[in-house]
């Protein structure tokens, strides 16, 4: 019998009785009863009390997070323990520290009027910027080209100028990155365990390369602060922590904007080691702030696997900026800028105990990054904006370059329909860290410009635009002191998702350990 005509409900009717003792709503996304238990006299659960015919307690969506329900009687009372609440900023947090532009109102005239054939006088562009930044504090970029423009609007001959433009900038970038697959002992037992599926192996196998890169760039030793961006459940720094199983004075910092279920933390069998969550977003992090940091200075690693689009450049500038100045407070000029044709290989450095002196010690170690999902990467947070102007591109080109990135894996949708798919999409750090699911929706919707371009032009273009993107960032980390490269940490039948970012102090040295 359905109740209010509640589609749930009506599509229950056709379905066999929910199990005795179990709720009867009927979860359509699930295709089957809900399986929690109501209270005795009843035949739905709290969530779905709401459902019950006789039921005289109305429940209402929660304001501060309508995927859940409460009683309209006990609102006030839920809005004060609701998990969703405004909670105490805590003493790391300080607004926008790790921003890009604090001004929004950066506007890019060349590239509008070069890019699309109209072109306004510097007055009346200068009339346009006061008048959006006085009445909407957006940028003429921001209101010309909302980030929702599919790429489908353009005209052929746009599109020809912007693949062009595209050419152009990443002639003579390195495009045939270096492979360091590699892997580490800690991971030896869990990568020969049988009862590990195909998912579970391809990430331990991708857990295990950046292990080993780490290794390789002598960044596994004591008295370091290892942070790893984008945490979630922390299996990363699970697996740092079982490689340095005979080392003392780790600390370890798990950064995570959402509360994450099934955390591994209290998997960690070393008592010595210290483990902290800091959910905070990256934007506002201040390394320098958390109290671990501020009282031992330990030198940082930074570390992360799959970090998302501009939480990429969001913690770049938090490590080689915000914390090295904080900590730096007399050398806080950037390193001179090196020429675009520098490489950027990383060379084997010597180990700590081989180091000259301490005037060239940096409170970055080292950085080690699996880069994921350039369709999301912002301009306003983008390291790379200065490599953007050096070749003569901008926000514009920026914006549709980051959007033909997905390209790049749009002839793998075979391969990603089979993958395990999440529920909520937005969690940056969930199991299915690679979010392929959500790049191949990109790549089939109205971005992929079928019938002008083939599966493999496409393919390459969306190559191009994330190495493009990655080498602003190479780039920016170079400005910064820091030898940085590019590599292959594991095969893309792995994973699509398969570029590692590294950097180290340059000249490449790691700070002196501290107990």
């Amino acid at each position: 019998m359905a109740a209010r005509g509640l589609p749930g409900v009506a599509m229950a009717a056709s379905q066999p009785e929910p199990e005795p003792g179990r709720c009867a709503h009927f979860v359509l996304r699930k295709r089957r009863f809900c399986r929690m238990i109501p209270a005795p006299g009843r035949r739905f659960c709290g969530e779905h009390g709401h459902e019950e015919e006789q039921n005289d307690r109305k429940r209402i969506p929660c304001p501060l997070d309508p995927k859940h329900t409460v009683y309209e009687d006990q609102l006030q009372k839920h809005l004060k323990k609701c998990n969703s609440r405004e909670k105490p900023k805590p003493v790391y947090f300080v607004q926008d520290i790790n921003a890009g532009l604090k001004d929004a109102a950066e506007i890019p005239e060349k590239q509008v009027s070069t890019l699309f054939g109209f072109r306004f006088s510097p007055y009346m562009l200068q009339f346009m910027t006061a008048k959006i930044q006085k009445i909407s504090k957006v940028s003429l970029v921001s209101l010309f080209f909302p980030k929702k423009v599919p790429l489908s609007s353009l005209s052929i001959e746009e599109l020809q100028n912007l693949i062009t433009r595209l050419k152009k900038a990443s002639n003579g970038l390195e495009l045939h990155l270096k492979e360091e697959i590699l892997s580490h002992q800690a991971l030896q037992e869990a990568l020969s365990d049988p009862k590990n599926g195909e998912s579970a192996f391809k990430h331990l196998k991708q857990q295990a390369s950046i292990l080993g890169n780490m290794e390789r760039l002598h960044l596994l030793g004591p008295g370091r602060c290892f942070v790893e961006f984008g945490a979630g459940r922390g299996k990363l720094s699970h697996w740092v922590d079982i490689a340095l199983e005979n080392v003392e004075g780790v600390q370890f910092l798990l950064v995570e904007r959402a509360t994450t279920r099934f955390k591994v933390d209290g998997k960690h069998k070393r008592r010595d080691s210290i483990f902290e969550r800091l959910q905070v977003d990256i934007q506002h992090l201040c390394l320098n702030k958390v109290p671990i940091l501020e009282k031992k200075k330990l030198p940082v690693v930074g570390i992360g696997k799959h970090l998302c689009g501009a939480a990429t450049d969001l913690a770049l500038r938090c490590l080689v900026e915000s914390y090295t100045t904080c900590c730096d407070g007399k050398n806080e000029e950037p390193a001179p800028k090196r020429c675009r044709a520098a490489q950027t290989e990383v060379a084997p450095h010597k180990s700590a105990g081989n180091e000259s002196t301490t005037e060239d010690h940096k409170p970055v170690a080292g950085i080690v990054i699996a880069l994921c999902c350039h369709h999301k990467c912002d301009w306003t947070h983008y390291v790379g904006r200065e490599f953007f102007k050096s070749v003569g591109l901008g926000p514009v080109e920026f914006h549709y370059f980051q959007r033909m990135s997905s390209w790049a894996t749009c002839g793998m949708q075979e391969t990603t329909g089979k993958a395990s798919t999440s529920e909520d999409t937005e969690d940056q750090t969930h199991d299915t860290e690679e979010h392929e699911h959500t790049l191949s929706r990109t790549a089939s919707g109205s971005d992929t410009l079928q019938g002008i371009l083939s599966v493999e032009e496409r393919k390459e273009l969306g190559c191009l635009c994330k190495r493009l993107i990655d080498h602003g960032r190479i780039e920016y980390l170079q400005q910064q002191g820091y030898k940085a490269a590019l590599q292959y940490y594991t095969e893309s039948a792995v994973s699509l998702e398969n570029v590692l970012l590294t950097a180290v102090p340059n000249p490449s040295v790691i700070p002196e350990p501290t107990i």
